[in-house]
């Protein structure tokens, strides 16, 4: 079921796109004779995610995830002209998933620090709408994992840096749309398995047979930080000079 709701985000998401693209304006002179905001050529802006919703698939009896901190970051972006733009940055993110067993409610969750790349296809003037995607690769920092039979009622909880638990690198994809004022709405999916299920303890492999492939849906901000180059003002100053 989880796997059909991301499937249906993205496709709303690249109708979106399509729609921006067929509204988008010709050129970069365009918007100097309709007078609308003129691009940044090259800008730093964060990253920030806000509201995560994560779940995993398709073996475990995954529940939604809900998670608020820590999901921040950096971006470097350049904008090649008025629709089009491509972007890097770093960023730390809190990923996991929940899930029942039998009685028993178990969290994982990692710390990553991520590196994505992506393309921007829309309105790159001002703050205006667009859509992005691309890929990425995480790195897990620290893994914690705690189980309990009722709130306030653990059984345990343990956490670890650079554990064997999870694979150390995590690569994903990822979709999503800039609304006005800064605003994004992002679709990523993780198709590696979060657990490692060959990972020993004491004997046992604790997440042997199990499958967990973790996708999300997050709110975020975007900010520009810096002096901003405006290279469409750059043209109209190379022809007063002219």
């Amino acid at each position: 079921m989880s796997n059909k709701l991301f499937l249906f985000t993205i496709v709303v998401l690249s109708l979106y796109a399509n729609i921006a693209m067929a509204k988008l304006p010709i050129g970069d002179s365009m918007s100097l004779k309709s007078g609308k905001p003129a691009i940044t050529k090259f800008f730093i802006g964060n990253s920030f995610d806000g509201p995560m919703l994560s779940i995993s698939s398709p073996t475990n009896n995954s529940v939604v995830r809900f998670s608020w901190i820590l999901n921040t970051g950096l971006s470097f972006n350049y904008n090649f002209n008025n629709s089009f733009g491509c972007f890097t940055g770093i960023d730390l993110k809190n990923l996991g998933f929940i899930e029942k067993i039998g009685n028993y409610t178990v969290k994982h969750r990692t710390y990553n620090l991520g590196v994505p790349i992506g393309i921007k296809m829309g309105n790159m003037a001002g703050k205006g709408r667009y859509v992005f995607m691309g890929t990425g690769l995480d790195l897990a920092l620290n893994y914690r994992e705690k189980a309990y039979t009722l709130r306030n009622q653990k059984t345990y909880k343990f956490s670890e840096w650079f554990s064997d638990r999870t694979p150390l690198f995590m690569p994903y994809v990822f979709v999503g749309v800039a609304l006005q004022r800064g605003v994004t709405f992002k679709a990523q999916y993780y198709p590696n398995n979060f657990l490692n299920s060959d990972f020993t303890h004491n004997g046992v492999k604790p997440y042997n047979g199990e499958e967990a492939k973790i996708m999300y849906l997050t709110v975020g901000f975007t900010t520009k930080y810096g002096k901003k180059h405006d290279f469409v003002k750059k043209h109209v100053s190379d022809l007063n000079t002219m």
